[in-house]
């Protein structure tokens, strides 16, 4: 029979994957500030791109680096609360997952789909790198999938926490 994990286990898994997610949204903004929209592929306002990278990596290495108590304080919740950080990791696991499979699914896609780069670039942030040359299965597999998935898992932690710090209070 297989036990849950403990509290202590979550939140160290969860302040773990808080920053790797968080660093990884940092770092794929990169390209976007290098290129400063001049050598996109296509035209986009890459400025909303890198803003959005950077303020979902931020937030998350913050709430990663940030002492239990002040998490709680924030979310109005008891520092011991389960929720404090199963919630958010939940969510990070959900949009991280769907996440790879977009990614999985538009480096897939015929090019008779034309896919809307504008619109993938949102969905994909890792777009970018398709887009300017056609990198081989295993780098898309084992790379650039779990790197926009670390994005947009970066994006459901930021939600989770809004969902805990701003959402209805449930009376118990």
């Amino acid at each position: 029979m297989i036990r849950p994990m403990s509290g202590r286990a979550i939140r160290t898994t969860s302040r773990i994957a808080f920053l790797l997610c968080g660093l990884i949204s940092l770092f794929t903004a990169v390209p976007y500030v290098a290129l400063r929209g001049i050598d996109l592929p296509v035209q986009s306002e890459w400025v909303v791109f890198v803003v959005a990278l950077a303020l979902v990596g931020v937030f998350s290495v913050v709430v990663g680096l940030l002492p239990r108590s002040w998490i709680a304080k924030a979310c109005k919740k008891d520092r011991d609360d389960e929720q404090l950080f199963s919630a958010p990791l939940k969510l990070l696991g959900g949009f991280a997952a769907i996440s790879y499979l977009v990614a999985v699914v538009a480096y897939l896609a015929p090019h008779r789909w034309n896919l809307d780069p504008q619109l993938m670039l949102v969905l994909c942030p890792m777009y970018l790198v398709k887009m300017t040359f056609d990198p081989p299965a295993a780098a898309v597999f084992l790379l650039l999938a779990p790197m926009n998935a670390a994005v947009y898992g970066s994006l459901g932690l930021t939600v989770g926490y809004g969902w805990l710090a701003f959402g209805k209070r449930t009376s118990s």
